[in-house]
């Protein structure tokens, strides 16, 4: 009896250890293989490259960086001195054409009082130099309206809600057309990309609840899966000459699983947590317990 309750107890804690290794085991496979979390996310936001549509001198700065604004703020305001001469000209260039067309309209007035005194000829020549001038005054009113845009556009307003980045800008400088002054991250953009292993994709689909939380704080962040990439680049494939697949034909014995990015919408974070867009974030998908990964894994 001694010896059988000796081997009992050296044998029961030697099965409960390996138990205990195997649950572990299992456990930490579920965990970092199949359960849909990754600590490769992001914070993102859209980035708007805020740039003149008219050439002139810089001559206010009406914005510092790092600073919040709305949409329809004033960012630059830029010299308009020429663009009033330009308005000043289209203004008169109306007045030219309109009184020319004025003097034209009466001599055809004339023209038809006199009936048969004027030739066809004078008269098809008075019709053309009235329709030729009413096409000048079209055009020199399209010039007006294009030197007031260009007055308009010599206030730069932010196009959307954000904080304005990089502002290295000074009065003075010359801004010209499609050249950025400074950038404006949209806050209204703001999400949080995670790329997931390729293998943890059948657990996830778009309006799934997600937990997040950034690097170096404690504070989660909520939020909605909002869709899945659809692609990818392939970087086995390289050029060709050919324009056929050219396919590296090395292969490693370990593959690693493709990240694919995911998009999550924020719906809520704590008021002292700065969403700054590049920090990094881990994300876990809340799934239901009954969803299994493709292939019944």
């Amino acid at each position: 009896m001694t010896r059988w309750l000796g081997i009992t107890l050296r044998v029961v804690p030697t099965l409960c250890i390996v138990a205990a290794a195997a649950v572990g085991a299992r456990w930490l496979w579920v965990h970092y293989n199949v359960e849909p979390w990754t600590r490769d996310g992001r914070i993102r936001a859209d980035v708007v490259q805020i740039s003149p549509d008219v050439n002139a001198l810089v001559t206010e700065v009406r914005v510092g960086d790092n600073q919040a604004v709305s949409i329809g703020d004033v960012l630059l305001v830029l010299d308009r001195a020429r663009y009033s001469l330009a308005l000043q000209e289209a203004e008169a260039a109306i007045a030219a054409t309109e009184a020319a067309l004025a003097q034209a309209l009466r001599e055809n007035r004339r023209n038809d009082e006199l009936g048969p005194l004027v030739t066809t000829e004078q008269r098809e020549q008075g019709e053309a130099r009235v329709a030729e001038l009413r096409a000048q005054l079209r055009g020199a009113r399209v010039q007006k309206d294009a030197a007031l845009l260009n007055i308009e556009r010599t206030i730069v307003r932010a196009s959307v809600n954000g904080i304005a980045s990089n502002v290295e800008v000074q009065p003075g400088d010359y801004a010209a057309v499609g050249r950025p002054l400074l950038a404006l991250l949209n806050t209204d953009s703001l999400r949080v990309d995670g790329y997931f292993e390729e293998t943890k994709l059948s657990r996830i689909r778009v309006g799934d609840r997600a937990v997040m939380r950034i690097m170096g704080l404690s504070s989660n962040l909520e939020g909605t899966v909002e869709s899945i990439a659809a692609g990818i680049e392939d970087r086995e494939r390289g050029p060709s000459r050919t324009g056929l697949a050219n396919i590296d034909p090395n292969f490693s014995w370990v593959r690693l699983a493709q990240r694919i990015p995911v998009r999550i919408r924020i719906d809520s974070a704590p008021e002292d947590v700065r969403l700054i867009a590049g920090r990094t974030v881990t994300v876990s998908i809340q799934t239901p317990a009954e969803r299994q990964p493709e292939g019944g894994q």
